[in-house]
């Protein structure tokens, strides 16, 4: 039986291939390598993924909790990206613990700078 997964929201990760999950803007990311765990199609999670919408984020943080949430990393610090606050991601170390049986870690990346919009 031929099989076609396209992939919303994962990345491959098929036994042996690389790949990268990131954090959010204030937090690091992953190199993985691949387990090929066949009973999620081949694939891990593309990143983070969001715990509050865009809308809520705008409303429960402010421009300080931006600066306070991504100091250390050089990036925009306005409104206009208040919605992209770290606050508003799942922990990126507890997605990665919760795949892994999809991937291996190869490597945590330390962020220094962002560019959003």
């Amino acid at each position: 039986m031929d099989l076609l997964v396209t992939r919303k929201g994962a990345i491959r990760a098929g036994s042996g291939e690389y790949g990268i999950i990131p954090g959010s803007m204030g937090t690091g990311s992953y190199i993985v390598k691949g387990l090929g765990n066949e009973k999620a199609f081949n694939s891990a999670s593309h990143g983070a993924g969001r715990r509050m919408s865009r809308n809520a984020a705008k409303r429960r943080f402010t421009t300080k909790d931006l600066e306070d949430q991504t100091r250390g990393v050089e990036c925009r610090k306005d409104s206009g990206v208040v919605d992209e606050i770290p606050g508003a991601y799942k922990p990126i170390e507890q997605v990665i613990d919760q795949q892994r049986d999809l991937v291996e870690v190869v490597a945590k990346l330390k962020q220094v700078v962002c560019v959003k919009g």
